[in-house]
């Protein structure tokens, strides 16, 4: 056939005027391929730039949703936490609102005839299925029996919370629904107790003020829709709930009576410190340096200690001390007498010790101990006479109605003794403990501390870098010690090295003493001076009369 035959059109019109199937399925596949032109030149390439070169408040704004341990260093990863609360939620979900409606609804029955309501009922209360996630956790390292948290909080729940209302013969339905809440909580479990789930209370503060949105079905009808309701429900939320919880303020859960998870008190044992008989010689010209060092087992507390009398083989204190007696049967008085030295270590000069079952209550005993090298019943060495120690001790048992109250407060502080000059105090000097300390030859760490000339000294513990000591040290001021400082500093010693390197600073600091007479108290780990990594843990007090 010699037919001419028409050019194919590539155009839709073209498609709808071909003749022949062959043109309109050309046309067709014309359409549908994408068309290849020529780059404009009005058309620039967009600029890529690594992240690095970002600002931290660029890269938040790319990113709003990065967690908080990538943003923060100090914020740990909890990824194991999220799993474990996805896992319970179903369980958590019908424990948070039973406890939810045992808290709000005695509130309800106080509050509703104040606004002639008849009731006020949760006919619906479930959180949802979505658990809340924490973005990460910061951890606070603290010298007193608590711990510290401080949690990243999101949470997009879909509750089906529905309230109904009956007041004047009317019924009305509240229902909440599609949760938000962003919460930076902090939560300090104290104080730390020797029993299961070893925390008495449990302390919620927020941070910040909350982020928290919702909707809510009035009549079935979206209240949120109202012009201005979002915004100013909205902003009603997070002020109550910042009056009622922002730091410092705090929202307090007793989870057992720490009087109960501790052993309560049930007396007190006065000691009083008379005098030592026949002490024998421990200095070169002939005569002792004594003093009394007292403490009662099964306590944590600093042992107690009398003035030294110096150079006296018979010397007399009549010095009172009182402790707190939580287990009679099983606790025991030690008594020691050492001969103070200015430079090395207190030489022991004897001991003994009294059973506290063996005294009977209300009923002063005068006794006059036996100093011994050691409590071996069957060793020789105590049939040598080492001399006497004589003191007076009354075990007096508390009633319930005399027992402290106060017994989770870690923060208390005694008062100053009797005598006390007026406008001055007793500061006391606790030396805990010490970590990472570290010699060039030795380290057989002991503190000195150098306090308006007067110097004191701890033990030495041999051969340890995490030294504990938990002494005591008491100064009787005239006036508060406000512009004064302490020097603390920790030395090793060493017996064997003697003649090349025998005494070694591992480091000092100065402490001013101006926030102890404010604060009364302060319990703090100081980095030391001179020392690579070393800290040491020093407690201070301020005591007064008043």
């Amino acid at each position: 056939m010699n037919s001419k035959r028409k050019p194919l059109h590539v155009d839709l019109n073209g498609a709808l005027n071909a003749k022949t199937d062959q043109e309109i399925y050309v046309s067709f596949i014309a359409l549908l391929t994408p068309r290849i032109t020529e780059k404009r030149s009005e058309e620039i390439d967009p600029q890529i730039r690594p992240l690095i070169e970002k600002d931290s408040k660029s890269l938040q704004k790319l990113l709003p949703e990065i967690p908080l341990w990538i943003k923060n260093p100090d914020y740990d990863r909890i990824d194991w936490l999220n799993k474990f609360i996805g896992y319970m939620w179903p369980y958590l979900d019908k424990a948070i609102c039973k406890m939810a409606k045992k808290i709000v609804e005695p509130i309800i029955a106080e509050q509703i005839p104040k606004y002639k309501i008849d009731s006020v009922d949760f006919e619906t209360l479930t959180l949802g299925c979505l658990p809340p996630t924490f973005q990460g956790m910061k951890v606070y390292s603290t010298e007193e029996k608590e711990l510290i948290m401080e949690l990243g909080l999101k949470w997009a729940a879909n509750p089906n919370i529905l309230v109904a209302v009956k007041a004047f013969g009317l019924r009305a339905t509240v229902q909440v629904l599609d949760l938000q809440v962003f919460a930076s909580p902090r939560i300090t479990l104290k104080p730390l107790v020797p029993s299961f789930p070893c925390f008495a209370n449990i302390h919620v503060s927020l941070m910040e003020k909350p982020h928290v949105d919702f909707g809510v079905k009035l009549l079935g009808a979206d209240a949120m829709s109202i012009p201005g309701a979002y915004r100013f429900v909205q902003e009603l939320i997070k002020d109550q709930v910042a009056n009622m919880y922002l730091w410092p303020k705090r929202l307090e859960v007793q989870i057992m009576d720490p009087s109960k998870a501790m052993k309560k008190p049930v007396g007190i044992l006065d000691v009083k410190v008379v005098r030592a008989l026949k002490l024998k010689k421990k200095d070169l010209l002939g005569a002792s340096d004594p003093y009394v060092k007292i403490n009662l087992t099964e306590e944590k507390l600093p042992s107690k200690k009398t003035t030294v009398k110096h150079k006296n083989l018979n010397p007399e204190w009549n010095e009172q001390f009182t402790f707190v007696v939580k287990d009679p049967e099983s606790q025991v008085l030690e008594l020691t007498v050492y001969d103070w030295e200015q430079v090395g270590l207190h030489e022991k000069m004897g001991l003994n010790i009294i059973p506290l079952k063996e005294l009977t209550p209300e009923e002063p005993k005068t006794m006059t101990l036996d100093l011994l090298k050691n409590l071996n019943p069957d060793d020789v060495q105590n049939e040598k006479l080492r001399g006497q120690l004589v003191i007076e001790v009354n075990y007096k048992s508390l009633k319930d109605s005399e027992l402290p109250t106060n017994l989770a407060d870690s923060n208390s502080v005694q008062k100053a003794p009797e005598g006390t000059p007026e406008g001055g105090g007793l500061l006391v000097i606790i030396v805990h403990e010490a970590q990472d300390l570290e010699g060039k030859n030795h380290t057989n760490p002991s503190a000195r501390l150098l306090f308006r000339g007067e110097e004191r000294k701890t033990k030495a513990v041999k051969r340890n870098r995490d030294p504990r000591w938990e002494e005591e040290f008491q100064f009787m001021l005239d006036e508060p010690p406000t512009n004064d400082r302490i020097h603390v500093e920790v030395v090793s010693t060493s017996k064997r090295m003697a003649l090349l390197q025998p005494k070694e600073t591992l480091g000092y600091v100065d402490i001013y003493l101006s926030d102890v007479v404010n604060n009364k108290r302060i319990n703090e780990r100081y980095h030391l001076i001179n020392s690579k990594n070393g800290r040491i843990q020093i407690e201070m007090q301020w005591r007064t009369a008043s």
